[in-house]
């Protein structure tokens, strides 16, 4: 009975699988197409570089600290989102709200005498026709007036002085962001120039990086640079560019623009830096190329979809893009995924996708190599 169920399998396998099977190894040499993404080779303006270390900043961190002496009433917590205008940190304003009613009252007491040597004035000036004694008061008052005027300045600005006082009693943040420190609690008392808490926006981030000054003339404002590190890899771009050398360390300074949703404050990452002048070579995705131990080579699709593979010799690297010299030109489809299993001669599929769009993917990514 078990042999009779056994040939009764063999003969299936034979009647519907061989068949099938013997068409798909035809149709490829032996083997079935290989499911494959793919990019263009091309011309691009690349440059060798070198690696410097940078340090993930915010463009707006600042210590806030009193303005005015007195006693706290109120200071944010620790990790506290603060909006622009939004109050920090709060003094005991007592002492400066009595300031400003007594400037007010200053400013008040001058205004009436200035009104009472005015009409004084006036009086005397109908007078002093017909009396010299009058004419002697009408200088007299008319001199007390200018003098009430100036004390009426005084006063003045003493409330406004009195008023600014009492305004930054509530210290307020000057942009939105985050409380990272606290170097004063409420209950203590500050003075004029104590640093009270640290306040950091988390939106406006930016790389910090120092280069050799011999890599200054091959950078400019609004290039696309490379940024990685163990988590993530990027690109950013030169917002601004300190052209003065460090006497000791022979370095200048970059700011980079990065997006804030990627990178964290005060991660350290490593930015790529041109250390010559660019030129245009032919280059490919460094997805592309698959290293043997006596080779580097890339597979290149001919025009009936089939593997071709291409020996190569690499050149510069530059944003995932890696110069290469072969038997290649400008426009070659090149395998950038699913080349670490093929062989010459294999029929691919080539995946969904826009070909110019997955280079660019590669570029962006700097993604590791095929190894096979």
């Amino acid at each position: 009975m078990h042999i009779f169920k056994y040939f009764l399998l063999m003969a299936f396998v034979l009647a519907t699988g061989v068949p099938e099977l013997a068409m798909a190894q035809g149709a490829g040499g032996g083997a079935p197409p290989a499911a494959v993404r793919i990019a263009e080779a091309r011309i691009a303006e690349l440059a060798p570089t070198i690696e410097v270390p940078g340090t993930v900043a915010s463009r707006f961190d600042a210590r806030l600290a009193a303005e005015v002496s007195g006693r706290l009433i109120t200071v944010a917590d620790i990790g506290e989102m603060v909006e622009e205008g939004g109050i920090v940190a709060g003094i005991d304003d007592t002492n400066y709200r009595l300031q400003k009613a007594e400037s007010e009252g200053e400013v008040a007491r001058s205004q009436s005498r200035i009104a009472f040597l005015a009409r004084e004035a006036r009086r005397l000036e109908k007078l002093a026709a017909q009396n010299v004694a009058a004419k002697s008061q009408l200088d007299a008052t008319e001199s007390d007036l200018q003098v009430a005027r100036k004390e009426l300045e005084i006063a003045r600005a003493r409330l406004g002085l009195a008023e600014v006082e009492l305004n930054v009693t509530k210290i307020k943040a000057p942009f939105s962001g985050v409380v990272s420190e606290r170097f004063k609690f409420r209950g203590e008392r500050v003075s004029a120039g104590d640093t009270v808490v640290r306040l950091v926006n988390q939106e406006a981030i930016e790389v910090v990086a120092r280069a050799p000054l011999s890599s200054v003339s091959y950078v400019e404002v609004g290039d696309e640079l490379a940024l990685f590190n163990d988590r993530l890899r990027s690109q950013g771009m030169v917002r601004t560019l300190v052209p003065v050398g460090d006497p000791r360390s022979h370095m200048f300074e970059m700011r980079i623009d990065i997006p804030a949703a990627d990178w964290r404050i005060g991660e350290t990452v490593r930015v790529v830096v041109p250390s010559q002048a660019r030129e245009a070579r032919l280059a490919v995705p460094r997805d592309a190329l698959v290293l043997r131990r006596d080779s580097t080579s890339v597979y290149r699709v001919t025009s009936d979809n089939m593997a071709e593979r291409i020996e190569v010799a690499t050149g510069v690297s530059s944003g995932g893009w890696v110069a290469v010299s072969g038997d290649l030109r400008e426009g070659d489809r090149i395998i950038i995924r699913g080349a670490e299993r093929l062989r010459p001669g294999q029929p691919v599929s080539i995946l969904g996708g826009d070909p110019g769009a997955a280079g660019s993917d590669a570029r962006q990514n700097g993604a590791s190599e095929n190894t096979g």
